[in-house]
């Protein structure tokens, strides 16, 4: 069996490299994509641009995704993300510094699965993806994803 793919969607190097680092520290063994903008996110997701040639059987088991975003924001991605049939049940947590409750609401009614507020401390950010890895990769039962 392939290992499950996450999609991590975060432009902030030191965040990126927290979540690698976290990943390790919990022996999470499933392959971790990193685009750093919404438009590479998009093109991941869709197989466009530098992404023409990518399998889209391999959909991600879920996506991490940080709202404040380069090219196009974490919420227009989502949106589209809900707004494609291939995609539209892909679970989806936010998970962003953002404590505007607005950015909430907003993410919530668009579609995302889970928002989460990164946590500062370096402990509490580790448990924090041991439980997102343990929920969304192991214990939660996803539906296929539409193919093209």
């Amino acid at each position: 069996m392939k290992n499950k793919v996450i999609l991590l969607v975060e432009d902030n190097p030191d965040d990126e490299e927290l979540t690698r680092l976290a990943f390790e520290e919990c022996r999470l063994a499933n392959r971790l994509v990193i685009v750093r903008d919404g438009q590479e996110a998009l093109d991941y997701l869709f197989a466009a641009g530098e992404y023409a040639d990518r399998d889209t059987s391999e959909m991600p088991q879920v996506i991490l995704l940080d709202l404040k975003l380069p090219k196009i924001d974490g919420l227009e991605v989502l949106y589209r993300v809900r707004a494609d049939e291939r995609t539209k049940l892909l679970p989806v947590v936010v998970l962003t510094s953002s404590k505007e409750e607005q950015d909430m609401v907003e993410s919530y009614s668009i579609g995302a699965n889970s928002y989460i507020q990164k946590p500062v401390d370096y402990n509490q950010f580790v448990d924090a993806v041991r439980q997102l890895g343990l929920y969304w990769l192991v214990l939660n039962q996803t539906v296929p994803v539409f193919r093209k």
